[in-house]
């Protein structure tokens, strides 16, 4: 699991945050992310970056890209946020199906798009985006020793 992929829909808000988690949690992975409808070359939410250097990440240096067939053929897991996200994804390039899955896959849970909301709401996404890396990091570090 060298390349991780990580999807939502704006680039913006989750999938950064994840990106970010992820990065640090496996060292030589190459973690990256994207939108299914980005806002192209938008930074980061601002709520997504205060949330983020709480935790001493900082994501101001993000800029939202969209989903690209090359970045899924490259991507060996690629999470998404939701089942529709992962669905659209599987319609678009068949060819990822079997290597797309939620990120909170392991509590069978969707990560609700905080965009536009409140920090509340905003919390609560990362709290599932930190358990959803920290699963997936698991995860992975587990398949990578054997």
């Amino acid at each position: 699991m060298q390349n991780v992929l990580v999807v939502c829909i704006g680039n913006i808000c989750r999938s950064p945050m994840a990106q970010a988690l992820l990065e640090a949690a496996l060292p030589g992975s190459d973690v990256s992310s994207a939108g299914l409808h980005a806002m192209h070359g938008l930074p980061a939410d601002p709520l997504a970056c205060e949330l983020m250097a709480e935790r001493s990440f900082d994501v101001s240096r993000h800029r939202a890209r969209q989903l690209s067939m090359d970045m899924c053929q490259r991507a060996d897991l690629i999470l998404v946020m939701d089942r529709a996200q992962r669905h659209e994804i599987e319609d678009r390039y068949p060819f990822a199906i079997g290597k797309v899955f939620r990120l909170c896959e392991h509590s069978k849970q969707d990560v609700p798009d905080p965009y536009l909301a409140d920090r509340e709401v905003f919390r609560k996404s990362l709290a599932l985006i930190e358990d959803g890396a920290q699963q997936w990091a698991q995860r992975i570090s587990r398949v990578a020793s054997r």
